[in-house]
C-alpha cells in the first residue's frame, strides 16, 4: 500500500463531492477553508466533467436542454 497523507483525501474529497454536483460554496464549508480559491486548488477536474461541459453548449445549439 502506498503512502496515503490526509492532504491527498481531501483533494479526494472535495474532488468528489463537486463531480456529486455539491456547490464549491458547500465543498469550501466541508473543507473548512475561508476562500473559494483555495477550496478551487483542492478540487480537479474529471474526464466525465469536461466531457460534460463540452457536450452542454452542442445541446443549447441544437435547442435541446
Amino acid at each position: 500500500m502506498r503512502d496515503v497523507r490526509v492532504h491527498d483525501a481531501r483533494h479526494t474529497a472535495a474532488t468528489l463531492l463537486v463531480e456529486q454536483g455539491v456547490n464549491i460554496r458547500v465543498v469550501q464549508e466541508v473543507l473548512g477553508r475561508t476562500r473559494v480559491t483555495t477550496t478551487e486548488r483542492y478540487t480537479h477536474v474529471s474526464t466525465p466533467l469536461m466531457r460534460d461541459a463540452g457536450e452542454r453548449p452542442a445541446s443549447a445549439l441544437r435547442g435541446k436542454p
